[in-house]
């Protein structure tokens, strides 16, 4: 069985997959031009217009902070507000970063069950105060999946994006699990993307077992003609940008981001299962990606952090188990029974 140890405190505990690690030595051999003008990116650049079915920008970044922000201060002035889940990464785990870049752009906080943002919510906020004193809506932004693990379907997406577009705001979508929310849809990454409605997606590289790679994708080209400039100016151009976008040229070939995706969402639901067979445990949320979220009852807790396992409590209370592309049946196998 395998030890005990952090595979479920986070997916950004795994490493890099080995079809990632391939890609960076691939990218090793001999010299190429820098700062992404070399051939490894602009084909990486071509698969993704492939992958969503459009002639799409893409540039690539550090971290999710620096995709989300940046592309939340393109969307926006600096008397501008954005509005965002409650729970939503944005506004609970970058340390103001989307305001610093966007130079003041006011976050404001809708609720919704799950994570989800919910429609009602979000109209009253735009039409609760129009006046001059209060920070014009400019953008909605949405977390795919969401902080609890749960998925927006097409029609969700829509549903938000019809009342967006009545009121003239871009939408935003925080894609730090992107492709575990499309592998748990089964859709077209086009169909939960622009044509339904969203204007820049941050696609998350890091989490699916790449190393130190986001892409920000502009759906709308028009919106991203100085992107390369803000970008520099937040210290986010790669000089040697080919070990990046050899990774994402490698994963999103043959669907190898699938693979990993479904892996990771089956386990978790493996675990979710086995949870709920424990007297006392309550899933908090749908399990519907790779993250669970448990209510331990104190002694099952304890028993779990005696053995060793590391896993962390999160907004809302309750345990998060999430599921990584290296996590296995068998590290699911060895929690559940040191729970039980």
């Amino acid at each position: 069985m395998s030890s005990p140890g952090c595979q479920f405190a986070s997916d950004n505990t795994a490493g890099i997959c080995p079809e990632a690690w391939a890609a960076l030595e691939e990218a090793n051999q001999g010299f190429q031009p820098s700062y992404g003008d070399d051939p490894l990116t602009r084909e990486a650049c071509e698969l993704f217009r492939q992958f969503f079915e459009t002639d799409c920008d893409v540039y690539f970044v550090f971290t999710g902070t620096a995709a989300n922000s940046l592309s939340l201060a393109t969307l926006c002035q600096s008397y501008h507000s954005v509005i965002v889940h409650q729970a939503a990464h944005v506004e609970t785990d970058e340390c103001g970063a989307p305001e610093f870049f966007s130079n003041g752009s006011k976050l404001l906080l809708a609720p919704g069950d799950h994570g989800k943002l919910d429609p009602g919510a979000v109209e009253r906020l735009f039409t609760g105060r129009r006046d001059l004193h209060f920070p014009k809506p400019r953008a909605l932004s949405l977390s795919q999946s969401t902080e609890f693990g749960t998925v927006y379907s097409a029609e969700e997406l829509k549903t938000l994006w019809g009342i967006a577009r009545s009121h003239g705001v871009r939408i935003h979508m925080d894609g730090a699990r992107f492709s575990n929310a499309l592998a748990a849809l089964g859709s077209t990454p086009a169909d939960i993307t622009w044509r339904a409605g969203v204007d820049v997606l941050c696609f998350g590289g890091t989490k699916l077992g790449m190393s130190t790679t986001e892409a920000v994708v502009f759906f709308d080209r028009k919106l991203s003609e100085e992107f390369a400039w803000r970008a520099k100016q937040a210290g986010q151009l790669c000089s040697k940008m080919r070990f990046i976008s050899a990774q994402w040229r490698t994963l999103l070939k043959d669907q190898v981001w699938l693979k990993y995706a479904r892996s990771a969402n089956s386990l978790a639901r493996d675990l979710a299962d086995g949870l709920k067979k424990i007297d006392g445990v309550e899933i908090l949320h749908p399990v519907m990606a790779n993250a669970v979220f448990a209510k331990l009852p104190p002694v099952t807790e304890k028993r779990l952090r005696d053995k060793g396992w590391i896993f962390y409590h999160f907004i809302g209370g309750g345990a998060r188990l999430m599921c990584s592309w290296k996590t296995t049946a068998e590290d699911v196998a060895s929690l559940l029974k040191d729970a039980r």
